[in-house]
């Protein structure tokens, strides 16, 4: 039957709860843990907001996540494949997490036992809001009717053509997280700078920086809009999101400046807000803030 599969993705993928549900994705999430010693799955049993607020009263911890397991996939597979309802699963890039490989393992388990089950496992080389965002699209193949088959394909084309335009608060979380790579460079040893940053295709590089917040806000932005004179196309034909840690007001605010400007532009008057959750927040700290861009897999048409 055509888009009768079931979509599954990991925590990095930062989709509210609720909306995971109401689209029927599974998530798989990851771990984090603030001694090293207990690790919690994020969203089951620790909240993505008290994560932030346990890093916000303790500045000096530098939180750590680690990646859904073998035997986490596997359950989390299991149950379709029963079923024989093929499985697409979508996880963080591999330049970020040994999540897919877990996943890889858990599908070569799984075909040992149901040789018969249908499971691709596909690299979103993107993370976070972006990656939620690529998942949303693959549900968006789904409920138009799309095959197995021919979702995995075009969820394949258009995965290159994701953006995330962040900022954070500071650069410890990165340095601490061991992100820092290129963009240390850009800032040296400077006090009180804050970088802005391009995620694509699983790399993070350099693309300003700043004093002022205001001001890394607003660069997100022209990077958003550069992005959209390079691509030459409708704006109608990607999906956009705001993606925010700790501090949902500012979201709000920075989300309505950025409506300001693309009304202006392009007439956009709507761009949803979702929360960073923990296994990305460990590596940016509780202030991070930007946009994250997609090609829609459906062009021109309501969803």
């Amino acid at each position: 039957m055509d888009g009768h599969f079931q979509i599954i993705s990991d925590g990095s993928c930062d989709l509210p709860p609720e909306l995971a549900r109401e689209k029927k994705i599974r998530v798989v999430p990851f771990y984090v843990s603030f001694d090293e010693k207990t690790y919690q799955k994020e969203v089951e049993e620790v909240g993505v907001r008290e994560f932030y607020h346990k890093m916000v009263d303790n500045p000096g911890v530098y939180p750590k996540s680690s990646l859904p397991g073998i035997q986490d996939y596997y359950d989390a597979f299991e149950p379709y494949v029963k079923e024989d309802i093929p499985v697409f699963c979508i996880c963080i890039t591999t330049k970020f997490s040994g999540s897919m490989q877990s996943a890889l393992t858990a599908k070569d388990l799984i075909l040992e036992k149901y040789p018969h089950s249908r499971i691709q496992v596909t690299d979103a080389t993107v993370n976070t809001v972006l990656q939620g965002l690529l998942v949303l699209e693959a549900a968006a193949l789904q409920e138009s009717g799309a095959g197995f088959e021919a979702a995995i394909a075009r969820v394949e084309e258009i995965k290159s053509t994701g953006r995330i335009f962040f900022t954070v608060g500071n650069m410890e979380y990165l340095k601490a997280g061991g992100r820092i790579g290129k963009v240390a460079g850009i800032a040296g040893t400077l006090l009180g700078i804050k970088p802005v940053i391009t995620l694509k295709q699983g790399e993070i590089y350099p693309s300003g920086i700043g004093r002022v917040r205001k001001k890394t806000m607003q660069k997100t932005v022209d990077l958003l809009l550069d992005y959209l004179k390079e691509r030459a196309d409708a704006i109608g034909n990607y999906s956009i999101a705001v993606g925010y840690g700790y501090d949902r007001a500012e979201a709000e605010e920075y989300r309505d400046m950025v409506l300001e400007r693309l009304r202006g532009s392009y007439g956009i008057c709507e761009i949803p807000v979702y929360q960073i959750g923990a296994t990305i927040g460990v590596h940016t700290g509780p202030y991070p803030l930007g946009l994250g861009i997609v090609e829609k897999a459906l062009h021109g048409q309501n969803r």
